[in-house]
């Protein structure tokens, strides 16, 4: 039975509000000027963050497979953890695969649809088609796929029959635009409430802003990641995977600062794009009654601990940037309490009124100071059969699982946010370690996670599997 809403229903005398929901691709939870970055320079969506709430520690799951964009969306359309969400789970390093969500979940943007809602998609589409099918009432310059060249992108519109066989269609400009500028023209239309899907292929590689961009950062000017490392220190399960391999290792410093600088290019480009979206809102007369969200997918490393990609779960990957502003939602606030990007499955129906529905791992976001609901005493994460996270926002804990050998890492993140020092040896911390392997250990078993074998506790640890 689903529980009732925490938030108060909207006002009978204004019509529901309308949902803007734009999500990136490869956003690092700290690459954001509200964030206080010292080079970025994304002054639109800060603009966002004050009229409305930065989820400061915002996670997001992981995944089963290399492609971590597929599960992390799959988990924050359905409300549900990675593994309920996929259709056929299974550990996977194939660049291509994605995840079919389950046919028996709804959708956030079908629970719009439900309620009357006009529901509408641009841009990229990493899950399977049916899903999109049942998502949505129409789209423009939809990308089905989970990478592609920013200037030339295999674009396709909403098909009413759920025919994409024909071949795609290609328009001029970068990514981004196209997918702004579709958003822009939908907004000017006249219409009800509606649900816009805005899915950017933004900041992911390949990393080739337009060229006033590309030359906005002089890469001799970017700081390096403060926990950036040469090389990882042992073998994640991971090392060797395409992401890792897109500079050579030892990374060399003078070269991450050039994919930075690009990186940090594409972030202000999509910044600058989002603009119309928010001005196209604002001139339409409705961004006020309009609830705006901007979130990632997962995030990035870029030279943190000497790794390019998204498959460990550092701070850098497995933390995202979450902004919501519109109706009910606190002006100008700062939540630093853990939260994930899939509870965003429960709050915007809440948000908007409508009715309650299975909620699964998905709890309503603390809007409020006093309202405790969405706080987490734990968040978890995974990636493929070779790594599991537990953190209880001071201590986290990484286990690791590659050729059959076990190593851990315990970070304090109150005291090392950066994760610089691993602690998994001091003895004094020992009772921490038992305590958070117990509560991995117990997700593990509550979402059906077959695929790493559960930590050994006292009484019965095997010294022999322990690096």
């Amino acid at each position: 039975m689903a529980a009732p809403s925490p938030f108060p229903a909207p006002s009978s005398g204004r019509p529901p509000p309308n949902v803007v929901f734009i999500i990136a691709d490869d956003h690092r939870h700290d690459a954001l000027g509200v964030c206080g970055h010292p080079a970025v320079r994304t002054p639109h969506l800060d603009a966002l963050a004050r009229r409305g709430t930065h989820f400061a520690r915002t996670y997001q799951m992981g995944g089963l497979i290399a492609a971590v964009c597929s599960p992390a969306r799959a988990a924050l359309l359905t409300g549900c953890n990675v593994i309920r969400a996929d259709a056929a789970p299974s550990p996977s390093s194939q660049p291509d695969r994605l995840v079919a969500l389950a046919p028996d979940l709804t959708t956030l943007p079908e629970r719009f649809r439900a309620a009357g809602y006009e529901t509408f998609i641009t841009g990229k589409w990493h899950n399977d088609p049916a899903a999109l099918q049942r998502s949505f009432t129409g789209g423009r310059r939809i990308f089905f796929g989970g990478m592609s060249d920013h200037h030339h992108v295999p674009l396709r519109d909403y098909s009413p029959t759920g025919d994409y066989s024909a071949p795609p269609y290609y328009e001029a400009g970068f990514s981004t635009e196209l997918f702004c500028r579709a958003a822009e023209e939908f907004i000017q239309q006249p219409r009800g409430p509606f649900f816009l899907y805005l899915a950017l292929t933004s900041p992911h590689d390949p990393r080739t802003p337009p060229p006033e961009f590309a030359t906005l950062y002089p890469p001799a000017d970017i700081p390096l990641p403060a926990n950036f490392l040469p090389d990882h220190p042992f073998d994640n399960g991971e090392i060797a995977i395409r992401d890792e391999r897109l500079a050579d290792h030892p990374l060399q410093p003078d070269v991450l600062r050039a994919h930075l600088a690009a990186y940090y290019g594409m972030i202000s480009h999509h910044d600058a794009q989002l603009s119309r979206v928010f001005t196209a809102l604002r001139e339409a007369g409705l961004e006020s009654n309009t609830l705006v969200v901007y979130v990632s997918d997962h995030g990035l490393s870029l030279g943190s601990h000497g790794l390019l990609g998204k498959q460990n779960l550092y701070e850098e990957s497995v933390r995202v940037p979450l902004l919501l502003a519109g109706p009910g939602v606190t002006a100008g606030r700062t939540e630093t309490a853990p939260v994930y990007s899939l509870d965003l499955f429960s709050t915007l129906p809440a948000l908007a009124g409508l009715p309650a529905a299975p909620a699964h791992d998905s709890r309503p976001l603390p809007l409020t100071a006093s309202t405790p609901d969405g706080r987490r005493h734990f968040v978890f994460a995974l990636y493929k059969d070779c790594q599991r996270m537990v953190s209880d926002g001071r201590w986290k804990l990484i286990r690791y699982y590659v050729h059959g050998q076990e190593r851990r890492q315990l970070f304090d993140l109150d005291n090392d946010p950066a994760e610089l020092t691993d602690l998994s040896t001091v003895a004094a911390h020992q009772p921490v370690i038992h305590r958070l392997l117990a509560r991995l250990n117990a997700w593990q078993s509550s979402i059906g996670d077959r695929w790493l074998p559960p930590a050994l506790l006292p009484g019965d640890v095997d010294s022999d599997l322990v690096a």
